[in-house]
C-alpha cells in the first residue's frame, strides 16, 4: 500500500468512528451556532502574495515536527507577522491533528481557515462547518469526478471555501472541470514524498484566468514567493519551516517582504 493509499485509509476508518460517535444528524443541528464567517477565498484575493501559514505537529516525511510548541501561541504569531490565513492540519493518524485544534485557532486569532485533511466522506465537511473552520481542503487524487463536483456543492451549501488541491495535468483538468475557483498546486508528490517548486511553474500557465492559484510545499524564503507572484500565484501555504522557526512572527514577516527592498509587488 502506498503512502497516498494509507492516508485515505485512515481517513475513512476516522469518519466512520467519529460519525458512531457524533451522529451527522446532530452535526446538523449545530449548524445553527456558527458565528460570523471569515471569507478565505476573498482574503487570498488581497494585492500581492498571500500567506497561508500552517500548523501541523508532524507529519509522515518529517516525523515530530516542532515539540513543544503551542496551538495558540503559534497561530497569534502567524497573524501579527501578516498572514492573510490559516492551515490546520486535523488528520489524528499521521499528524497528530484534531479537530478540536480548528477552534482554538478561531479563539485565538481572527484570520480565516482551512481544515486540512484528507476528505474522504461528506461528514467531514460539517464538521469543518461546526468546528471552526473556513474552508476544506479538497484532494483531487482523493475523490472521483462525481464527489469532487459533489463536496464543492455541499461544501457552499455550509459556507465554506474549497481548495481544490492537484498535482499533475491531468489532476489540473480535472479540478477545472469540477468548477474549482481555488486551485492549490502541491509541489509535493503524495504517493513519493518528493517535492519540486518547478510543479507550480509547470501547470500555472493552464490554470483559467480568474481562478486564485495557491502554491503549496517546499517555499521557504522570500525569493520564491516573489518569482511565484511574478508568474499570478495569489498565495503561497507555508508550514514546516514556520514551525521550525524560533521567531515565527518574524519569520512571516520576512516572507511577506514586510519591511524590505523587496515588498513590491508585481501586479498587471
Amino acid at each position: 500500500m502506498g503512502i497516498l493509499e494509507r492516508l485515505i485509509s485512515a481517513a475513512s476508518q476516522g469518519v466512520e468512528a467519529r460519525s458512531q460517535q457524533v451522529p451527522l444528524a446532530d452535526l446538523e443541528a449545530r449548524l445553527g451556532q456558527r458565528d460570523h464567517d471569515r471569507p478565505f477565498q476573498e482574503a487570498l484575493t488581497r494585492p500581492g502574495m498571500s500567506l497561508i501559514c500552517e500548523y501541523k505537529r508532524k507529519s509522515p516525511s518529517a516525523g515530530e515536527i516542532a515539540p513543544g510548541v503551542q496551538l495558540p501561541d503559534q497561530v497569534k504569531s502567524y497573524e501579527a507577522g501578516g498572514a492573510a490565513a490559516l492551515s490546520v492540519l486535523t488528520d489524528e493518524t499521521h499528524f497528530d491533528g484534531r479537530l478540536e485544534d480548528l477552534a482554538a485557532a478561531r479563539a485565538a486569532c481572527s484570520l480565516p481557515i482551512l481544515r486540512k485533511d484528507f476528505v474522504v466522506d461528506q461528514y467531514q465537511l460539517y464538521e469543518a462547518a461546526t468546528g471552526g473552520a473556513d474552508a476544506v481542503l479538497l484532494i483531487v487524487a482523493v475523490l472521483d469526478d462525481e464527489r469532487l463536483r459533489e463536496y464543492q456543492l455541499k461544501a457552499a451549501e455550509l459556507d465554506l471555501d474549497c481548495l481544490v488541491e492537484v498535482h499533475s495535468e491531468e489532476e489540473l483538468e480535472r479540478a477545472v472541470e469540477s468548477g474549482a475557483e481555488v486551485i492549490g498546486i502541491n509541489n509535493r508528490n503524495l504517493d513519493t514524498g518528493v517535492v519540486d517548486i518547478q510543479t507550480t511553474y509547470d501547470l500555472i500557465t493552464d490554470v483559467p484566468t480568474g481562478t486564485t492559484v495557491v502554491s503549496e510545499s517546499g517555499i521557504s524564503n522570500r525569493e520564491e514567493l516573489v518569482e511565484l507572484e511574478r508568474v499570478g500565484v495569489d498565495a503561497a501555504l507555508i508550514g514546516e519551516s514556520l514551525m521550525r522557526s524560533e521567531d515565527p512572527e518574524e519569520t512571516v514577516r520576512l516572507l511577506a517582504g514586510m519591511g524590505d527592498s523587496t515588498t513590491e509587488h508585481f501586479l498587471p
